[in-house]
């Protein structure tokens, strides 16, 4: 299996993350607590197995052997993508606004995935500085502006995509599950609090941010 199929698969995969932010939304009515104690139970259980298939050769034969192929290189030896998911997850729905979460994370699982899916098999456009593709970058924008403009006002849409975009591609050593939630997240906050008609209301800078 080459390394290009085993990232599409990780991908599919992957984008069933969307399920957080769906239930949070659609099923538990945006009840923060309720989430957060679900997603901490969740984040409980992956650092056990994390550390068993880290430290625990016997664990560690059986992991690989079912969820090898989905481990980028690095995750063989640190924590997998799923831990910083889920941190990310606590993180954006602990201290962003209901809205701003659900999209965020959202952005995350439709982004990240349409980056990798249209970037491997149609990117052909290379930035020099970053492994991606021009390609790659313009599906996850259109991807995650098109989603959001049917949940929120369209100027703070195109800042959370293009911040999700930048998220995707720039090359810094923090996990890709991390930080496009949170740079968006915290974009969609800064574009909602400098618009016009919000801009001299300080009861809404308050609301936005501790709704």
């Amino acid at each position: 299996m080459t390394k290009e199929t085993k990232e599409l698969m990780r991908k599919s995969i992957h984008f069933s993350s969307i399920l957080i932010p769906m239930l949070y939304r659609y099923v538990l009515d945006f009840e923060r607590k309720t989430a957060l104690l679900i997603l901490l139970f969740l984040a409980i259980v992956s650092i056990i197995i994390e550390y068993l298939r880290l430290e625990n050769k016997s664990f560690q034969r059986v992991f690989y052997t079912v969820f090898g192929v989905m481990l980028r290189r690095h995750e063989i030896y640190n924590f997998s993508g799923a831990s910083f998911l889920l941190t990310s997850s606590i993180f954006c729905i602990a201290f962003y606004p209901p809205d701003i979460a659900f999209l965020s994370l959202c952005f995350l699982s439709i982004g990240d995935t349409f980056a990798a899916l249209i970037g491997i098999t149609f990117g052909k456009r290379k930035f020099t500085f970053v492994s991606k593709s021009l390609e790659g970058s313009i599906a996850c924008f259109l991807s995650t502006f098109v989603f959001s403009l049917f949940y929120i006002n369209p100027i703070i849409a195109f800042t959370g995509a293009l911040g999700a975009t930048i998220a995707e591609f720039i090359n810094i050593p923090v996990d890709d599950n991390v930080r496009i939630p949170v740079i968006s997240g915290l974009i969609m906050i800064l574009t909602y609090i400098l618009l016009p008609e919000n801009i001299e209301s300080s009861s809404n800078i308050y609301r936005i941010l501790f709704k």
